[in-house]
């Protein structure tokens, strides 16, 4: 069988699901990988045959995604010729993780989809879902990636097609323990900013990793390091807790470690205000910005916040041959 699996490669969280999922396929079958995206830090440890600029997210630096870049970066007319230029009716499965390019080119083949990602689980009835709707988050999460049938992946099972996060082996198998600092990823956030608002409360040490910078920095009680991935991962999993965006991976693997987490949502970002719902239900607080004014939370965070306890099964493995198993041979009607 040969399989087409495609990566959305804006942001790390589905480039590091990635690394579980594809060397699982190659179990299962022949399988050639597609990548799109320009703001990917992570290296893969797999080939990937088709590298496309697609339509991804340009992150900002004041706490949310650019629009207006991200617009203009996005090349249309090369999105359209690589569309045409990607061979999906050389498989016979496509499986897709937002990823548009494969996504459009079997919507206008004709071609069978499956989308196999956590934004399938966020627009889900069953998700929990933020007081305010943004509508143009809500059309571009239905209509980005388009697909034949989705499957979904989120921070607890809330229906039959969605799954509990996607693990890493690694972040499986690290030892677990507590030197008292906290790790930092707040890629909407500039270097700058982060110094100016992590400083001030001098007695927490803050690890943070930058998405802006390419050598590490120390200010005062702040260290700031370019991303890496082992890095941190070991930082997280010696940490005292974790402040992040609302994504889902980084947050899915702080509560797998049992780590306190704390999560800011990017402006703009309506996925990351659908995660933070769903985050805030199972416990975890949330903090509208780093702003002054919402400090108090992080404050009482650090001198009184709780590890949310989870349960996230190693099932990645039977959950993607219970998806083969039924859509083999599956074809649009």
């Amino acid at each position: 069988m040969k399989i087409l699996y495609a990566i959305q490669g804006t942001g790390n969280g589905h480039l590091s699901r990635s690394m579980d999922i594809v060397p699982l396929l190659q179990q299962m079958g022949e399988v050639d990988v597609v990548v799109s995206g320009i703001q990917g830090d992570l290296s893969l440890p797999f080939p990937v045959k088709y590298k496309f600029h697609g339509m991804g997210f340009i992150f900002g630096k004041k706490g949310g995604v650019d629009l207006w870049k991200s617009f203009y970066k996005a090349k249309i007319r090369l999105f359209m010729k690589e569309i045409n230029k990607l061979p999906v009716d050389d498989y016979d499965l496509v499986i897709n993780d937002f990823e548009p390019v494969s996504a459009w080119a079997c919507r206008l083949k004709n071609k069978f989809c499956i989308g196999l990602s956590h934004q399938a689980a966020v627009i889900t009835d069953e998700a929990p879902k933020p007081q305010d709707v943004d509508m143009m988050g809500n059309f571009i999460l239905n209509h980005y990636a388009p697909v034949s049938v989705n499957y979904g992946f989120h921070f607890a099972a809330f229906s039959n097609n969605i799954f509990t996060p996607v693990i890493r082996q690694q972040v499986r198998d690290h030892e677990i323990t507590n030197k008292g600092h906290y790790t930092v990823y707040l890629p909407a956030y500039d270097d700058h900013r982060l110094i100016k608002q992590l400083s001030e409360i001098k007695d927490i040490t803050w690890d943070v990793f930058s998405k802006h910078n390419k050598k590490v920095l120390k200010h005062k009680n702040v260290h700031i390091q370019p991303i890496n991935n082992q890095k941190f991962i070991a930082s997280m999993a010696s940490s005292a807790g974790v402040l992040c965006g609302a994504g889902f991976e980084t947050p899915a693997e702080a509560l797998f470690m049992g780590k306190k987490l704390l999560v800011i949502p990017m402006k703009a970002q309506y996925e990351q205000h659908l995660n933070a719902a769903a985050l805030s239900t199972l416990g975890v607080p949330v903090m509208k910005s780093l702003k002054e004014k919402h400090r108090e939370i992080l404050i009482n965070w650090l001198e009184n916040g709780k590890v949310i306890p989870v349960n996230y099964p190693d099932n990645t493995k039977q959950i993607l041959q219970s998806i083969i198993n039924k859509h083999s041979v599956g074809k649009l009607p």
